[in-house]
This record gives C-alpha cells, sequence and structure tokens, in this order.
C-alpha cells in the first residue's frame, strides 16, 4: 500500500516536471526554436486546434522559423494566430505557401524580463510539486491505523527524498533556461 502510494506520487511529480520543461520551453530565447509555438491555437473551422496538428515548424536559420501548414486555406489563420502571441513581438510574413516568422534581436532589458518570467515559471512548478507531496503525506497518514509507525516515518522519509529530487530536476532545468536566455 505505501509503495503505490509513492509510485503514484512519484508519478504525478514526474509529470509535474515535464510540464514544468515544457512551460520553459515557450519562453522566447535569442534563437527560433519550434517548440515557441507549441501552446499556440489557431482558429481551424470554428474550432481551436494546435499550431501542431495544421502545419509543420522548422528553424531554417538562427532567427527564423518557417511555418508550412498542411492545408493551404489555414495560411490566414495561422498567420494571424502567430501574430496574436503576447510578449514575443513578431510579424510573420505570408507567401501564399509558408509563414516565415523573423525573431528579432533580445535587448539586455528583454532578458532580463525573461529570466524573471521563467524564475516565477519554476517557482509556481516547485509550489505544484509541494502540492503534490502534500497530498501524499495525507494519504500516507490515512494509513496510521493499518502500518506501523516505523514504516510510516520511513516512507515519509522516501517522500521527502522524492519532492528533494524533482525540485532539484526542475532547479536544474531553470538554470539551463536562464543560461540560454542570457547567453548572447
Amino acid at each position: 500500500m505505501i509503495a503505490e502510494i509513492l509510485a503514484d506520487t512519484s508519478g504525478r511529480m514526474d509529470r509535474a516536471v515535464e510540464a514544468a520543461k515544457d512551460d520553459f520551453a515557450t519562453v522566447r530565447t535569442g534563437r527560433a526554436n519550434p517548440q515557441l509555438f507549441q501552446k499556440v491555437m489557431v482558429d481551424y473551422y470554428g474550432s481551436p486546434t494546435p499550431l501542431s496538428q495544421l502545419a509543420s515548424l522548422n528553424a531554417p536559420e538562427a532567427r527564423m522559423l518557417v511555418v508550412t501548414p498542411y492545408d493551404k486555406s489555414a495560411l490566414k489563420a495561422i498567420e494571424q494566430a502567430i501574430r496574436d502571441i503576447p510578449n514575443l513581438g513578431v510579424n510573420p510574413t505570408n507567401d501564399g505557401n509558408l509563414v516565415r516568422v523573423t525573431m528579432p534581436e533580445l535587448t539586455a532589458d528583454r532578458r532580463k524580463e525573461y529570466v524573471k518570467l521563467v524564475r516565477t515559471k519554476g517557482e509556481d512548478a516547485k509550489v505544484h510539486l509541494r502540492g503534490i507531496r502534500r497530498k501524499g503525506k495525507d494519504e500516507l497518514d490515512a494509513l496510521k491505523s493499518e502500518v506501523g509507525e516505523d514504516d510510516l516515518v520511513r516512507a515519509e522519509k522516501e517522500l521527502d527524498a522524492i519532492t528533494r529530487s524533482h525540485v532539484d530536476e526542475i532547479d536544474e532545468a531553470l538554470k539551463r533556461k536562464e543560461a540560454e536566455l542570457l547567453e548572447v
């Protein structure tokens, strides 16, 4: 029973760490990265559709991204969805077959703003991990009458170790993203 609770908690923490890493990837760096558009939703025939399902994304140059739609009729909607992305400051160009997005250079102030944003996202992810830990601890506490106190103390220490390792993983991803952002 204790092993199941710990395994479940660890699995939820793994998913939370992956979500945090995906969230970090959506923050723009100096280079064009297709992951920037990972969460972009395009109004395709009246329903919001992820851009990755409507087009292929590639980066032929360091600061250019090319979006090639599978359906040419979605070109205008894709262009508008990219233009509407907040905090990106890009103006996509449409040549009738594909959309080119040229990423502007980042200023030092803008880089610092992005670092703050990434740190906030990292802190939010850690708060989420602590919430998962709290839920796991509550589940362990509910077993108090069924298992021995020594087993419970051992399980709580293991839960703390699992939490610590996941927090360290988020810190490491955060450190890499900050270095990437501050790289000129």
